[in-house]
């Protein structure tokens, strides 16, 4: 597996990140534990959990896995904001809440320290400078290595990097956005950003549940135990021609080049130069492997055409403009190629 920096720190992590929402719950401990033998058997170095994932479980497995290997050979990243109880603070991002799920985090991980710590989404009733400051301070103390941001948006993530620079705190080093073909509204402003700040870009759900995995075929109806025949209103919203032509495009294409959909959607993400590490989740081994073959090889530029002609949003105001004055300028930001 190749290595990437995580944006332009010099931690260098696996192009694909291995994703733990699966552990505790799709997938039991012992499943969770082959599937992280064999992710760290491939090369991968990368893992990431939230503190409420499987209530705290997730984390938990994690740290007992890693009590059985070299916990500096891994980066492990996770999560702050939500919360598993209802306390009056129990969520969000303040001090308080901030200082004891790191705690909470560490304890369950079984380990001295976090690599990469994300705020999991914005949190518009504490001051900004309370979440980043405590934020800095953790950093400062050793506790956490790099800081991170999940499910910003662009004005978010710019105010957190600005105010950041203002008082000199530790930055964020990446951003966790969703980002798959189904959903690349994320090019719009979040990725240009990323790519104009140096932050790395892991995005969640590259498969988006589990509907680019080749599973799901034009007039079919998804089973109940899959992720996406579970949730009606997910299915509902994705249930239109846009979505089938996208799949027929990654299924001609998976059948042209011998790889799997799922390999074909990841390798597509791959490809782009702002994006460090997709995030794969898997309930077992065998989904496991199939995401492994994503890397090692490459689209050619007819087939990365294709599927990004299929899977291009329209563009409207005032992102036509930007991109018309891109052009006028005679240089268009790789994250605007996208």
């Amino acid at each position: 597996m190749n290595y990437r920096f995580m944006g332009k720190t010099g931690l260098k992590v696996s192009e694909l990140c291995l994703g733990s929402m699966t552990f505790g719950a799709a997938a039991d401990r012992e499943e969770s534990f082959r599937i992280m033998d064999r992710f760290k058997e491939a090369g991968g170095n990368f893992i990431d959990t939230a503190n409420v994932y499987s209530q705290g479980l997730s984390e938990e497995i994690v740290g007992a896995w890693l009590k059985n290997n070299n916990r500096n050979d891994f980066v492990v990243a996770t999560k702050v904001r939500f919360g598993m109880g209802d306390g009056p603070n129990d969520m969000g991002l303040s001090r308080k809440h901030i200082l004891a799920s790191v705690e909470d985090s560490l304890r369950r991980l079984g380990t001295d320290y976090i690599d990469l710590f994300q705020v999991h989404a914005w949190d518009a009733a504490t001051p900004l400078e309370e979440t980043l400051s405590t934020l800095n301070d953790l950093v400062r103390k050793g506790v956490v290595r790099y800081i991170g941001a999940s499910n910003y948006r662009a004005w978010q993530l710019q105010k957190a990097i600005y105010t950041s620079r203002q008082h000199g705190w530790e930055p964020f080093s990446c951003l966790q956005p969703q980002y798959n073909l189904l959903c690349r509204a994320t090019e719009f402003e979040m990725l240009p950003l990323c790519e104009h700040e140096g932050l790395g870009v892991i995005p969640w759900s590259p498969l988006r549940g589990g509907l680019l995995s080749g599973k799901f075929k034009r007039g079919e109806t998804p089973l109940e135990n899959t992720r996406v025949g579970a949730n009606k209103e997910v299915w509902e919203r994705y249930n239109n021609e846009f979505t089938w032509n996208i799949i027929d495009t990654l299924s001609g294409v998976a059948d042209e080049t011998g790889k799997s959909p799922a390999q074909v959607a990841l390798n597509w993400m791959l490809s782009r130069s702002v994006i460090t590490s997709p995030i794969i989740g898997a309930r077992n081994t065998a989904q496991l492997e199939d995401n492994l073959g994503a890397g090692g090889w490459s689209l050619t530029e007819e087939q990365l055409s294709r599927l990004n002609d299929v899977s291009e949003l329209p563009v409207t105001y005032p992102y036509d403009l930007a991109a018309e004055n891109q052009q006028r300028r005679g240089r268009v930001p790789e994250a605007a190629k996208l």
